[in-house]
């Protein structure tokens, strides 16, 4: 197996393992147990550490190893982490944090993308917008949240905000841990389909406070879809 994918594999198994408290706050994980638990080299050992320690999971510490870190420590915006707890026994709570994220910030960037988005975005969400349409009719979720996930993180970009535009792959973890963590629907509704629809002709009419209220209403729609609130 290639060193990239043993890396991967256990970079993914010692960081559910964390995360899903399997691997307590302070446990200590030495370089040379990882490299014989999981029969890799010390090389691809010490790539693991990396990115553990990257993460915000663990810190290393000289003649002791690789401390684990509470979640206050966590990169709880890497999308990698997102997906360790989309994952984990805190899934719900993770979810409704994101949300709240989303609710806060997407409703912002849709009224800015009507004012700061070029012509040939605004009409690309409206094609995309099109298409969510389209797939909510055949039941085809992996290719409804591709378009999905396209959608949100070009209404990010086109907002003109940089910081706003960093969070695509926050938002697109998000919507991918809805997905298959079986809590969307395989027929959308036709109501969040609307929705779509609504705010990328706004979007594109260049009408930024109704763009702004249409995105609002759709994330109270969702957490009301979510968590019946």
């Amino acid at each position: 197996m290639p060193a990239e994918v043993l890396h991967s594999a256990v970079v993914e198994t010692i960081a559910q393992e964390i995360v899903d408290g399997k691997l307590p706050v302070g446990e200590i994980l030495r370089l040379d147990h990882i490299q014989s638990q999981y029969e890799i080299s010390r090389t691809v050992a010490r790539e693991v550490m990396r990115s553990l320690e990257g993460a915000g999971l663990v810190v290393a510490r000289r003649r002791v190893g690789l401390v684990v870190q509470p979640q206050s420590r966590w990169r709880l915006l890497d999308p990698r982490v997102i997906a360790w707890r989309l994952n984990g026994p805190d899934r719900d709570d993770q979810l409704d944090s994101l949300t709240q994220l989303r609710t806060a910030v997407e409703p912002m960037a849709a009224g800015a993308a009507a004012l700061n988005a070029g012509r040939v975005q605004t009409r690309r969400l409206v094609g995309l917008a099109e298409e969510l349409a389209h797939l909510g009719r055949t039941g085809d979720l992996e290719e409804f949240l591709r378009v999905d996930i396209a959608y949100h993180s070009l209404l990010l970009e086109a907002s003109g905000n940089e910081l706003f535009s960093a969070l695509q792959d926050v938002f697109a973890e998000t919507l991918r841990g809805r997905t298959r963590g079986g809590l969307m629907p395989r027929f959308p509704r036709p109501e969040a389909i609307s929705a779509h629809l609504e705010v990328a002709a706004l979007v594109d009419k260049r009408n930024a406070t109704a763009a702004h209220d249409a995105m609002a209403a759709m994330m109270g729609d969702l957490r009301s879809d979510l968590f019946g609130a």
